[in-house]
């Protein structure tokens, strides 16, 4: 990396940080530029679904596995209709697909979605940068031509204000409610419809059918007597920037899930006489969301709701509790992060993707320790004990273990009533 304004012959795209540092290389998907932070993702597959994973936007990937893009892409691995990282950096040029599965080529499938990418870098030198400096804030850009103004760029990076204090939230989460009843995929089926997603996560894991998903007749509130629906505990998934595949596994974990957006009242998320409330993931500071979010976590612990948060929804429960949040030097990003289970000091392999922690120092009193990161000690999971609400900071629901985590949403789920 050095500091010049030169395009060197043959670079098509360039990753410009706010230092003044260049790196030049092949551009490929949308011809743009786009300013974020620049971080760095260990997984050696499922691209697409970081692409789309809410929690990424305002970010720049770099994919420390070399080959990015060979197995194509298609409309499954996805978790959010649009992408919302701003580009990726990869070392090795997109190939053609190789995999049944594949429906088009990774790198049209960035620029019909206008996302940018940058081929030819040294990832690992980047990575190693990244570790030792921290995560900076960067301008991605592609022209085929190579016109890349690079003293314009160096100015854009040093004027982005950073993650630290913005709200992203409310950018991304959705702006009605709605509910959710796909499950899970299943090769040669794709994903269950809402009649076998209760039954597609067992209690113990091996495939017994799940207790909490028995149907069972009740009346319904506002139907005619004869009318009646199944037995499942009601779910509100508060939508901070959550991913599909969380709200499959809610489904299929037996639960009746509704969506709400980011911003929703305490009495709004009550008007759906929820069973249980979830916290999702998401982008950004957690304080800053946490404006408007914590005063309604605040009243729904209260009130006595069950709570489960994952990622900013565990940030987010953090400081409700009265719990401090810190930005990370280089956060968690990988399919491939050990976490010690506190009770039986079981190691679970699990999905992160986040910048922001909760300091495990600030918690209060009523509130213990449950995952602890194996990699530097962070803080993965909590619970209160004296109401019934817990979060972990990892992705459950993203299968790097594969199930070591599935059992979070059937303890979730298993332990609420049904509807009323």
């Amino acid at each position: 990396m050095a500091e010049t304004t030169r395009v060197p012959d043959g670079a098509t795209g360039c990753l410009v940080l706010a230092s003044g540092a260049v790196i030049f290389g092949r551009g490929f998907g949308a011809v743009s530029s786009a300013v974020g932070e620049v971080c760095f993702n260990t997984a050696m597959t499922g691209y697409q679904e970081v692409m789309t994973d809410p929690s990424y936007a305002g970010q720049i990937v770099t994919f420390t596995f070399p080959h990015i893009g060979n197995v194509g892409a298609n409309a499954e691995d996805i978790e959010a209709i649009n992408p919302h990282a701003l580009g990726l950096i990869v070392r090795e040029d997109v190939t053609a697909p190789s995999s049944f599965r594949s429906a088009g080529r990774f790198d049209d499938w960035l620029k019909g979605n206008g996302r940018i990418g940058l081929a030819g870098v040294d990832t690992r030198a980047l990575t190693r940068a990244i570790r030792i400096e921290g995560a900076p804030n960067g301008v991605i850009a592609h022209d085929p031509e190579g016109k890349l103004d690079i003293a314009a760029l160096i100015e854009q990076a040093r004027a982005w204000p950073g993650l630290e204090g913005m709200d992203l939230a409310k950018d991304v989460s959705t702006l009605q409610t709605y509910g959710w009843d796909e499950g899970l995929w299943k090769l040669g089926e794709g994903y269950a419809p809402a009649a076998r997603a209760s039954t597609a996560l067992s209690t113990n894991g091996e495939g017994d059918a799940n207790p909490a998903t028995t149907v069972r007749p009740e009346p319904v509130e506002g139907r005619a007597p004869n009318e009646t629906r199944p037995a499942k505990p009601h779910v509100v998934a508060i939508d901070y920037g959550l991913k599909r595949n969380i709200l499959r596994n809610l489904v299929a974990a037996g639960a009746r899930v509704t969506v709400v957006p980011a911003t929703a009242s305490f009495d709004e998320v009550m008007r759906h006489r929820p069973d249980g409330v979830f916290l999702s993931n998401g982008p950004g500071d957690p304080a800053a969301t946490g404006v408007y979010a914590v005063p309604v976590i605040q009243e729904l612990m209260a009130v006595g709701k069950p709570i489960f948060g994952i990622c900013l929804g565990h940030q987010l429960l953090g400081l409700a509790i009265g719990a401090k949040t810190y930005k990370m030097h280089q956060g968690h990003r990988g399919a491939n992060h050990p976490v010690r289970r506190s009770d039986d000091g079981r190691v679970e392999i699990t999905s992160m993707n986040h910048g922001f922690a909760v300091d495990a120092d600030t918690l209060p009193d009523n509130a213990e320790a449950t995952h602890v990161s194996l990699f530097d000690g962070s803080l993965a999971g909590l619970r209160l004990t004296d109401k019934p609400a817990f979060s972990v900071q990892y992705h459950p629901e993203a299968s790097p273990g594969p199930q070591d985590s599935h059992y979070l949403f059937e303890q979730f789920v298993g332990a609420l009533g049904k509807d009323e």
